[in-house]
């Protein structure tokens, strides 16, 4: 099938391939389908391989007709129609014979014991038969080993030939394997080429959109260079898709360059060096090291070994120390990445919105966003990245979303429009953001109280509800989340 395609890569796999028969035909003669497990049990040669071992088989499994056929073979031969072969532990097989019959015994018997009425004897033949019998289980596992040892010989002076096949069968295998996955899951070839553009069109991630059930995939795409697009700095909320959208960028480069069709609707990729990715971070207690402390030995190496032609993944850098340290530090790592010393294509993800302001002031620093759909007090992540800065974290949102009671995340807001409009005011601004009017207890802590909470959540969702908006499907979500507060 191969050797008919014009592909160079199959048709060399072609010309390595060896159906390597004459060794099937050796272990298929010798072998059984199911052997045993242990090859010293016997059982792993086919009948008819070896007539020296199918004797013994026959003796192991047809001992007692044997000595049948031996004993009317001497009753003929002596003429002793009373002659019978017996066995017992101390003699082992021997011929019996009435005292009566002396005269008939041949002289190459050898008498072995008297009795009152009876003689016994024994005969090289027998001795050699009972030795044969008695020894067959033994004699046959031993047999059997040595040729299958002989035969494990003869297939290893062929290990070379297997091995070529092997390898390329197994590249067959992978090109096989990636041609299958494009097929079922519609990826495309890409463009790969020695550019700085990183072009992709409709991307998708190609592990999670395997897993998301009853909802679509947000395709997206992604464009960098070393010039105008050095640094994609992503803000919006937690849950939104930030790391999904990084990942799937660097799994798309990943695919493109070991040879793979990727999912998208397109893609061009300007050949990466390397990738280096900043993502997640646990405390190594043993060592003594903190999520810090590992966050920034992983940034110091990325700084370190990146070239301009790396593709660099930074996820929420400095989030493990006090907010203006780590914010002093995301800033400085993004401006030395998107610098003239680096300059590699990166993609950064952000809590720190001031962050933003970098668009204007470094050359080559884009913002972009996930996009989030707001009514009220509710959010919907849309899962698409949209130009320009996030316009709010949603955190309290993502609280409420989790299951944190409303009365702890109205507290929460009203401490946030604090919070806010005290930084405002030592910036000399007016406090801009205020969503209700402060009375002078709203300072003091809220004693919270569980018993009415999900009503009392309920009746503000309902009165914050614009029915007009609404699509049946969606009441019947409200109703049924509603429900199962109660």
């Amino acid at each position: 099938m191969l050797s008919a395609l014009s592909s160079g890569a199959l048709a060399e796999i072609a010309g390595e391939l060896d159906d390597l028969s004459d060794v099937y035909e050796a272990i298929d003669r010798a072998v059984v389908e199911n052997p045993p497990f242990v090859i010293r049990d016997g059982g792993i040669l086919k009948d008819g391989y070896s007539p020296e071992v199918d004797e013994l088989r026959y003796v192991m499994q047809n001992g007692k007709d044997w000595i049948r056929t031996a004993e009317a073979a001497e009753r003929e031969k002596t003429g002793i129609s009373k002659l019978k072969i017996g066995y017992n532990r101390v003699f082992g097989y021997y011929i019996e014979t009435p005292r009566s019959a002396a005269s008939q015994v041949p002289e190459s018997y050898v008498r072995k014991q008297t009795l009152s009425d009876k003689e016994r004897y024994i005969t090289d033949e027998l001795k050699n038969m009972e030795a044969t019998i008695l020894g067959a289980d033994d004699r046959v596992k031993s047999l059997e080993y040595d040729l299958f040892v002989e035969l494990r010989n003869a297939v290893d002076q062929e290990s070379a030939r297997i091995r070529a096949s092997a390898q390329a069968l197994a590249r067959l295998d992978v090109f096989l394997s990636l041609a299958d996955c494009a097929a079922q899951n519609s990826y495309v070839c890409p463009t790969v080429d020695a550019s700085d553009v990183i072009d992709i069109k409709n991307g998708r991630h190609p592990v999670v959109e395997r897993f998301v059930e009853d909802s679509y995939f947000v395709p997206n795409d992604a464009l960098l260079d070393t010039a105008d697009r050095r640094l994609l700095l992503i803000t919006g909320p937690n849950m939104a898709g930030k790391s999904t959208y990084m990942r799937q960028t660097a799994l798309i480069i990943l695919m493109a360059q070991i040879g793979s069709f990727v999912p998208a609707a397109s893609a061009r990729i300007g050949v990466c060096d390397r990738l280096f990715t900043r993502v997640g971070a646990s405390d190594d207690l043993a060592s003594g090291q903190s999520t810090f402390m590992l966050e920034m030995k992983e940034v110091a190496y990325i700084l370190s070994n990146a070239t301009k032609q790396s593709f660099i993944v930074y996820d929420e850098i400095g989030r493990g120390t006090s907010t203006y340290d780590g914010m002093s530090i995301a800033r400085a790592v993004a401006e030395y990445t998107a610098g003239k010393k680096l300059g590699a294509r990166t993609m950064f993800a952000t809590h720190y919105h001031e962050l933003t302001a970098m668009e204007g002031e470094i050359k080559g620093v884009v913002n972009c966003n996930v996009a989030a759909k707001k009514r009220g007090e509710d959010v919907t992540f849309l899962r698409k990245i949209v130009p320009g800065p996030a316009d709010d974290s949603y955190g309290i949102e993502v609280a409420r979303l989790a299951g944190v009671p409303a009365e702890i995340t109205k507290r929460a807001r009203t401490i946030l429009d604090e919070l806010e409009g005290k930084d405002k005011e030592k910036r000399g601004m007016t406090p801009g953001r205020t969503t209700e009017k402060k009375s002078p207890a709203s300072a003091e802590p809220v004693s919270l109280s569980f018993a009415d909470a999900a009503a009392d959540e309920i009746k503000e969702a309902l009165r914050k509800t614009d029915i007009n908006t609404l699509t049946p499907i969606e009441a019947l979500n409200l109703i049924y989340e509603w429900k199962k507060m109660l």
